[in-house]
């Protein structure tokens, strides 16, 4: 999940709605620019983090007592197995996708370098039966990576006032795109959307609290949780 301290207390916002933000930014990518497999590479960027379940999982709280946020998070192996099945029994480029996605998380992490080992050798696999190239994937997860991380830097309310720019990240040419805000949004440059402007959107949960004494004491308080939705505006450079 990730964790926002305001003022009142948390803003939480869950891995799954993240997910859905990176989507949306995805969907809206420049119809001449989009991967041969444009529906199983926005069907990967949107369910990249599915398997991460606030309301499931226990890695929840720190030892203060307080809501994990994202960064510090470690590798979990019955986590990564799950979102590999799951992508797996959708199609083998899915599959593709989130192997790498867990590749690049995980990839200086000791622990997981035995199920990153394994996943290397079962992608030869994968490509043969999505009868894809090695650089068909590289261009999808280039995509999925840079949805995610301007997804991120939403949610983590990193739109820098002042119109200071700040890099979202490479695309899949290879340009560096940047973002500043712009009256009621931010201005993305250079372009890479279909459209002129659009309108993303993602949810968030408040919590007063700021410590529990336990999980489900979390729990709880986060299905009980007010839930409040946002938007933000893009737009192309005048």
């Amino acid at each position: 999940m990730i964790v926002n301290y305001t003022d009142s207390g948390w803003k939480i916002i869950t891995q799954r709605s993240h997910g859905l933000l990176a989507a949306q930014i995805c969907a809206h990518w420049r119809k001449d620019k989009q991967p041969s497999r444009w529906v199983d590479t926005l069907i990967a960027t949107a369910e990249h983090d599915d398997v991460y379940n606030e309301f499931e999982n226990e890695e929840l709280l720190n030892q203060a007592g307080g809501p994990v946020n994202f960064k510090q998070t470690d590798f979990n192996l019955d986590l990564a197995q799950r979102l590999i099945a799951m992508a797996e029994t959708k199609s083998a480029y899915i599959a593709l996708l989130i192997s790498r996605h867990v590749q690049f998380v995980h990839g200086k992490d000791p622990k997981a370098k035995s199920f990153i080992h394994n996943l290397e050798k079962r992608e030869k696999s994968w490509l043969k039966t999505s009868g894809s190239t090695l650089a068909d994937v590289a261009g999808s997860y280039e995509l999925l990576e840079f949805c995610d991380a301007f997804s991120l830097l939403i949610c983590q309310d990193l739109v820098q006032p002042e119109q200071r720019k700040i890099e979202i990240s490479q695309g899949p040419d290879g340009t560096a795109y940047e973002m500043y805000a712009f009256g009621d949004g931010v201005i993305v440059a250079p372009w890479p959307f279909e459209v002129d402007s659009l309108t993303v959107t993602w949810e968030s949960r408040s919590l007063l609290q700021l410590t529990f004494g336990g999980l489900e004491e979390f729990r709880a308080a986060i299905l009980a949780a007010e839930v409040s939705a946002h938007q933000l505006k893009l737009f192309k450079t005048k």
